[in-house]
């Protein structure tokens, strides 16, 4: 199916000329279900230029291995250092994989600490296509960790896959780049739950109303929630279910 996209000269626009390209069901794979597997081989499954976006959390490696659970606490240091970590190889693997299925203006949203936005991120993305588009800033309204100023704010570094647009792709234009939710994480507790109002209002602008939202890397699900809340679809698992 191809993508029709506005020409006007104008730059925003509140209605999206992007379509999703009809999603086949595929074998193995549940939608709007939790599910247990390793997030490459889900999205080696899913057919090239087919999803609108992407939300990728990683747990990375290189954070653990500088802290030495900083100042939160022994307790939670631990339940980090308990989760699967990716080394940048596979943070990598996974970036490379997601573009290989996102449509062209397809989006991936990546979430990163001050460290990681602080060290660079570049690396992740050597050898693709995507470009930074926006920025957004959370604020957790929780003191967390850190040896000089404690963290308040993790950050949501916007990519898009070409070709780079906002008219006719980014549908809503009210959404503030420091947005201020506390989590709310019903009965999973995961060490890393995500903010599921500002996700379900990323996805109403960036994708269509039934279209599919992947997450490789669900943890405690918060962006099957935002999806389902927002009318859309969620495809995604997690290694430990």
């Amino acid at each position: 199916m191809q993508q029709q996209l506005i020409t006007k000269n104008n730059v925003f626009s509140n209605k999206r000329n992007v379509e999703q390209p009809e999603f086949t069901s595929i074998d193995g794979l549940s939608i709007n279900r939790r599910q247990k597997m390793d997030g490459l081989s889900l999205m080696r499954k899913i057919d090239a230029n087919s999803i609108p976006l992407v939300f990728f959390d990683p747990q990375y490696r290189s954070i653990l291995d500088k802290q030495n659970y900083g100042n939160e606490g022994e307790s939670r240091g631990k339940r980090q250092l308990e989760l699967p970590q990716m080394t940048e190889d596979v943070i990598v693997s996974f970036i490379k994989e997601i573009e290989r299925i996102l449509i062209p203006t397809g989006h991936l949203m990546l979430w990163v600490d001050k460290y990681i936005l602080c060290s660079g991120f570049s690396n992740f993305v050597v050898g693709t296509q995507f470009e930074v588009v926006d920025l957004i800033t959370w604020n957790k309204n929780r003191m967390g960790m850190g040896y000089r100023t404690r963290r308040f704010s993790e950050y949501l570094i916007i990519f898009q896959k070409p070709p780079k647009m906002a008219k006719g792709v980014w549908q809503i234009h009210d959404i503030p780049d420091v947005w201020t939710e506390k989590v709310d994480n019903g009965n999973y507790n995961h060490i890393h739950a995500k903010p599921v109002e500002l996700q379900k209002r990323l996805i109403e602008a960036v994708t269509n109303n039934g279209d599919i939202v992947v997450d490789p890397a669900a943890g405690g699900y918060s962006v099957m929630k935002s999806a389902l809340k927002a009318g859309r679809q969620f495809l995604g698992c997690d290694i430990l279910g």
